[in-house]
C-alpha cells in the first residue's frame, strides 16, 4: 500500500492529470456505506445530476464495509453504468470505522477538494454547488452544512431525537466553543490537504469523530464557512444511532473538553 501511495498507479495519475487540466478544481465525494442497497442508486443519481448540471468536475468514491445486504453488488453495477472514471468502488472487508473509511477513500481520490456526506439520502446533493460557492467566496479551508443556522433544519425526526441532537449541540457549544454552529453533522467540503491533516490529529471514533474534526480545525486555525442545509431522515434502512453511540458521544465530549 505504501508503494501505491508513493508512486501512484498509472490509472490514478491519468485521472488526476485529466481532472486538474487547465487548473480546474476537482471534487471527490467520499461515500462510506453499510447496508445502503436501496439508497445508493438514488444518492449516486442525484450526485451525478447535480454535478453535471453545474458543470463541476467530480468523482464519487464508494467505500463499502462488507455490507451483508448486497450494497457492493449495487455499487459494481453503478460503476458500469456511469463509468469507472466517475464511480470508483473501493470496498473493505468489514466495518472499520468512519475515520479509516475516509483515509481509505482519500488514497484513491484525485480531486483537490473532498466532499463527505451520508449515503442514506439525509444529505441532498443540491446543496453542494452552494458549498463550492461559499468556499470560493471566503477561500475557506472547510465548508460545513448546518442544520442550526439560517433556514437550515431537520425533517422526519421525532421529538426525542430532535431534543437529543439539539441538546448535544448545545452542550458541545458551551464546553468547546468551536466557532461552528453544527458539530455533529457529516456533510462537509474540505481542502484535501486539510482533511488529511485533521484525520491525522483525530483520535475519536463513531459520532464524536465529526465533532473532533471541527474542534481540531479550530486549534489549527483553519477557516470554516457554513451553509444552511435541510437534513431529512433516511427513507430506507435503519438509523445506526443507538444507546451505545449516545454514551460514546458523551464520553468523547468530556475527553475533548479535558484535552483541548
Amino acid at each position: 500500500m505504501a508503494s501505491e501511495e508513493a508512486g501512484g498507479s498509472p490509472r490514478r495519475s491519468r485521472r488526476e492529470s485529466e481532472g486538474r487540466a487547465r487548473g480546474q478544481d476537482k471534487y471527490s465525494v467520499l461515500l462510506p456505506t453499510y447496508n445502503e442497497r436501496e439508497n445508493l442508486p438514488l444518492i449516486v443519481w442525484l450526485l451525478v445530476k447535480s454535478f453535471s448540471e453545474s458543470g463541476i468536475n467530480y468523482e464519487i468514491i464508494i467505500i463499502d464495509d462488507g455490507s451483508p445486504d448486497g450494497t457492493r453488488d449495487i455499487a459494481e453495477q453503478l460503476e458500469k453504468i456511469y463509468g469507472s472514471d466517475k464511480i470508483l468502488l473501493r470496498p473493505r472487508e468489514k466495518k472499520l470505522g468512519l475515520g479509516t473509511a475516509y483515509i481509505h477513500g482519500m488514497k484513491h481520490a484525485t480531486g483537490n477538494y473532498i466532499i463527505i456526506m451520508d449515503a442514506d439520502l439525509s444529505h441532498h446533493p443540491k446543496f453542494i454547488p452552494e458549498f463550492i460557492r461559499k468556499q470560493k467566496e471566503g477561500n475557506f479551508d472547510i465548508v460545513s452544512g448546518t442544520r442550526y443556522k439560517g433556514n437550515g433544519g431537520v425533517y422526519g425526526w421525532d421529538l426525542k431525537r430532535k431534543i437529543i441532537s439539539r441538546g448535544a449541540n448545545f452542550i458541545t457549544q458551551i464546553l468547546l466553543r468551536p466557532g461552528a454552529s453544527d458539530l455533529t453533522g457529516s456533510f462537509r467540503l474540505y481542502r484535501k490537504e486539510v482533511l488529511q491533516k485533521l484525520i491525522e490529529k483525530c483520535v475519536s471514533k463513531g459520532y464524536v469523530f465529526q465533532m473532533e474534526m471541527i474542534v481540531r480545525a479550530r486549534q489549527l486555525n483553519y477557516t470554516i464557512g457554513e451553509v444552511p442545509i435541510s437534513f431529512v431522515d433516511r427513507v430506507y434502512g435503519e438509523s445506526k444511532l443507538g444507546g451505545n453511540e449516545i454514551v460514546s458521544f458523551l464520553k468523547g465530549l468530556l475527553t475533548l473538553f479535558a484535552t483541548t
